[in-house]
């Protein structure tokens, strides 16, 4: 059965994407090296100068999502120019290793252990500490890479077992494990207390 269709109504034909058979499918593989550069770019305190580091790396109309971490920022580009202030401030920030490292088609999966101390710039009116706080924290990044290009970026991170080990967010005393300042600074030992 079909409908009569007036000159007020939206015809939406599908269109398909269609490959050019000339360029080759990028594997798993290719797509987690895209990734990785894009975060040694983002993740270098020499590399990483702002939004430009990253911008020939990603797509222009990219996205960025991670609200309760960086609220401000929409796109990958956006990422890298506020990721760039906190460097100045932890301005030996460093990607220890990637803990995984998963792809799947188009999309790809880094979990990663990152380390550094304030010993730059004072973070938000805070001062560097003699010595400086040092901190390891966990984060993961979820890319979607296409034509050898951030398409999108998700990113998890365990920030305030960094702000709390750097000295950025108060904390009060508790026996929670979540809560206990001892124990964020530590959380292989919170891990093993059971709580």
């Amino acid at each position: 059965m079909s409908t009569k269709q007036t000159s007020q109504e939206e015809v939406h034909t599908p269109t398909l994407a269609i490959r050019n058979p000339s360029t080759p499918l990028r594997t798993p593989q290719a797509n987690i090296r895209t990734a990785k550069e894009y975060m040694s770019i983002a993740y270098s305190p020499t590399k990483n100068t702002g939004a430009d580091s990253v911008a020939h790396i990603c797509h222009p109309d990219s996205w960025f999502y991670s609200p309760s971490t960086f609220p401000g920022c929409k796109t990958p580009m956006d990422y890298a120019a506020s990721h760039s202030v906190v460097m100045k401030s932890v301005s030996d920030l460093k990607i220890e290793r990637f803990d995984q490292a998963w792809a799947k088609d188009s999309h790809v999966l880094l979990r990663y252990t990152a380390s550094g101390s304030h010993c730059g710039e004072p973070y938000k009116g805070i001062e560097k500490s003699e010595p400086p706080r040092k901190a390891t924290w966990w984060a993961a990044a979820i890319f979607e890479v296409e034509d050898g290009k951030v398409r999108s970026f998700t990113k998890d991170w365990d920030q305030k077992v960094m702000q709390i080990q750097l000295g950025w967010a108060p904390v009060k005393e508790s026996g929670d494990a979540r809560w206990n300042e001892d124990m964020l600074r530590n959380p292989e030992r919170a891990r093993e207390s059971g709580e």
